[in-house]
C-alpha cells in the first residue's frame, strides 16, 4: 500500500495564507519541507482522503492523474478538508476521458455540501453516498470503516480505518482525544500505519486537535493495548503555523520517539 501525503498543514497553511509572523517568514525563506499545504492523502493512486482547496496544486506539483481516483472519503466539511466546488470539474464539459464515476463518501453534511456544489445530477461522474460511524465500505480494492472523531461538536466528523492488500491504516485527523467508542473498535484490530493530528504541536491541548503530548499518549495506549503490528509506523501531520515549529524542530522532537513527521509529497510504502 502506497500512502502519498499531499498536504500536511492545518487550515491556514504553513506559512499562513496572510500571516507575517516570524515563523511563517522563516518557512517562506527555507522552502522545501517547511512549506505545507492543506491536508489530504492518496492511497495507491485510486483512493483519496479529503478534497482541500490545494488539490490542483497537489496534482501539478506531484504529477498526479486524479482521473484514476475511484473513491473519495471525506472526513468533515471544514473548508481545509472539503472544497466541494471542485467536484463540478469532473462533470461533462470540464473533464474528458473519464470513464468511471468518482464515488464520494461522507456524513450527511458532506453529502449536502457536495450535492449543492454540483448543482445537477451527475451520478455517472460523481456518485455521492452518505456513510455513518462504524459503517464499512468495500470499494473492491479496499475496506474502509468510518470511525467517530472528536473534532467539531456541530457535525459528525469521521476518521478512517483502511484495510488493503493485507495491511491496515488508521487515518486519525482531524480529532482531539479519540472517543472511547473509537478506542473500543480499534482495540480488536492491529495496525500497520497510524496517522495522527498534531495541529497544536507543543501548545496546550485544546480539545478539538491533538498536540505532541496527546500524540505520544495515543501511541502509548495503542502500543500497550496490542493494537500495533510488529514494525508498525506512526506519522504526525496537520501542523499549524501557530506552533512555531519548522520541520527540523518537529523531527528533533519526534525522531527519538520513532514517529515520522509528515511533509508535503512524502510517500510511504506499507
Amino acid at each position: 500500500m502506497k500512502v502519498h501525503f499531499l498536504g500536511t498543514a492545518a487550515a491556514e497553511g504553513f506559512p499562513g495564507l496572510f500571516c507575517r509572523c516570524a515563523h511563517c517568514a522563516e518557512a517562506r525563506s527555507r522552502g522545501g519541507r517547511d512549506i505545507r499545504t492543506r491536508s489530504s492523502a492518496l492511497i495507491d493512486e485510486t483512493l483519496k482522503i479529503d478534497l482541500p482547496p490545494d488539490t490542483l496544486l497537489h496534482m501539478l506539483r506531484d504529477g498526479l492523474d486524479l482521473g484514476k481516483v475511484t473513491d473519495l472519503f471525506v472526513t468533515h466539511t471544514h473548508s481545509d478538508h472539503l472544497r466541494a466546488e471542485e467536484l463540478e470539474m469532473r462533470l461533462p464539459g470540464y473533464a474528458h476521458g473519464v470513464e468511471h464515476p468518482l464515488r464520494v463518501y461522507g456524513h450527511d453534511g458532506v453529502v449536502r455540501k457536495c450535492r449543492e456544489a454540483i448543482g445537477r445530477p451527475g451520478d455517472d461522474r460523481v456518485a455521492i453516498r452518505r456513510i455513518v460511524p462504524f459503517e464499512t465500505i468495500d470499494t473492491g480494492e479496499a475496506r474502509v470503516t468510518a470511525l467517530p472523531a472528536n473534532h467539531d461538536p456541530e457535525e459528525t466528523c469521521l476518521l478512517f480505518h483502511i484495510e488493503k492488500d493485507g495491511k491496515t491504516l488508521f487515518y486519525g485527523h482531524d480529532t482531539g482525544l479519540l472517543p472511547e467508542e473509537t478506542w473500543t473498535w480499534l482495540s480488536a484490530r492491529r495496525l500497520d500505519l497510524v496517522i495522527l493530528d498534531c495541529t497544536n504541536g507543543n501548545l496546550p491541548f485544546t480539545g478539538g486537535h491533538l498536540n505532541i503530548e496527546a500524540v505520544l499518549g495515543i501511541r502509548n495506549r495503542m502500543r500497550d493495548g496490542g493494537m500495533l503490528e510488529e514494525g508498525a509506523r506512526m506519522v504526525a501531520t496537520h501542523f499549524s503555523h501557530n506552533i512555531g515549529l519548522l520541520h527540523a524542530d518537529l523531527t528533533a522532537i519526534f525522531d527519538p520517539e520513532d514517529i515520522i513527521v509528515a511533509y508535503d509529497g512524502m510517500v510511504l510504502q506499507v
